[in-house]
């Protein structure tokens, strides 16, 4: 894989086809700014890439190119229900030459969230669900939501001035 990115003239990405999404090895995992956890298993990790871009409106990758010995970088733009969304995408091959660990950083907050949201119901009732925003959702996924209280008001917080020496 040769490196394309912005200024080069060979930089015709309109028909770039991501080749590892065809080379997923059986315990790779997924992870991202737009989920929970981690998602492992070739099934698992394709279901859900053919998800996200099932709901991507349009895609321009701006650069493609290897990182290091065994991986591959990507960084594209898209349209999720007409809201921009960058992501920067890391493809690390194991041993074998097979995708082994995917990482996507999406961008900005707000586009990632509705990307979350979106998966979540596109995933309901199913064991992936639990990577992505749903009704169900904890508002703190490090706490179970019955024991999330909501009781911080302006009146309970103290300012950095009045805090002890």
């Amino acid at each position: 894989m040769t490196s394309i990115g912005p200024g080069d003239p060979a930089r015709s990405l309109t028909n770039y086809y991501p080749s590892w999404l065809d080379n997923l090895a059986d315990d790779v995992t997924i992870e991202g700014s737009a989920m929970d956890g981690v998602a492992q298993g070739a099934e698992a990790v394709r279901t859900i890439l053919v998800g996200i871009r099932t709901l991507y409106e349009a895609q321009d990758f701006k650069y493609v190119g290897l990182y290091r010995d065994n991986g591959v970088l990507e960084d594209y733009t898209a349209r999720v229900r007409g809201e921009p969304i960058s992501c920067v995408v890391l493809v690390t091959r194991n041993a074998a030459g097979k995708a082994g660990r995917i990482v996507a950083n999406y961008r900005p907050r707000s586009s990632l969230l509705l990307l979350s949201r979106l998966l979540g119901e596109k995933f309901a009732g199913t064991a992936l669900a639990k990577h992505f925003i749903t009704s169900n959702s904890a508002p703190y996924p490090w706490k179970p939501a019955d024991e999330v209280v909501m009781t911080d008001t302006l009146e309970q917080r103290t300012s950095i001035t009045e805090l002890p020496t």
